[in-house]
């Protein structure tokens, strides 16, 4: 059965700059009420160094609170709660993808920037009915008048790459974003 109701609220409105997509919320996450609050995820450490938003601390699980008003959001493809994103069903997809599709064209962001290439593939998959063989960086594919962007995903789960590559990736994003608001 599907729930109604998000494990975690959409930090989303119209005029962001970038917003990332996680898969969906891990359960600590959930149960905390903050997005990638699970104290091994990558996501505010890479976030933090990537110069995208411009502090004077580390970002943490919480600021996503105020981060629409520096241009940035936080959503996910699939709005349930899960120990792992492999817990996820294929109906979870079918129901959540093209929930968070109209949203996301909706609010019209510049960039998406999808924290992961199993999370995108499963999106374009579920929502834009294309089978995608993403690789990280910008994609071919537009959502609305939105660029797509894919970067590593930060849980710990994906040992694959450290800290300083997602951070790098992220970095890539920032660029691409100095690089459209500079041409608008």
């Amino acid at each position: 059965m599907i729930p109604n109701e998000p494990a975690l609220r959409d930090h989303l409105r119209s005029g962001l700059d970038i917003v990332f997509v996680g898969i969906n919320p891990g359960a600590y996450s959930a149960t905390v009420g903050k997005y990638f609050a699970t104290p091994t995820n990558r996501f505010w450490p890479a976030l933090s160094h990537s110069g995208i938003v411009k502090i004077d601390r580390d970002l943490l699980a919480g600021d996503e609170d105020w981060l629409n008003d520096v241009g940035v959001g936080v959503t996910d493809v699939v709005k349930r709660a899960s120990h792992s994103a492999s817990n996820l069903k294929a109906a979870d997809y079918r129901y959540w993808a093209p929930r968070t599709l109209r949203k996301l064209e909706e609010h019209a962001p510049l960039i998406l920037c999808f924290n992961g290439l199993t999370g995108y593939k499963a999106f374009a998959r579920y929502s834009l009915t294309l089978q995608v063989k993403p690789e990280l960086g910008e994609q071919a594919e537009r959502i609305g008048k939105s660029r797509v962007f894919v970067a590593p995903n930060p849980s710990a789960a994906n040992a694959a790459f450290s800290l300083d590559v997602i951070t790098g990736w992220y970095q890539k994003l920032k660029e691409l974003r100095d690089t459209l608001k500079t041409s608008h």
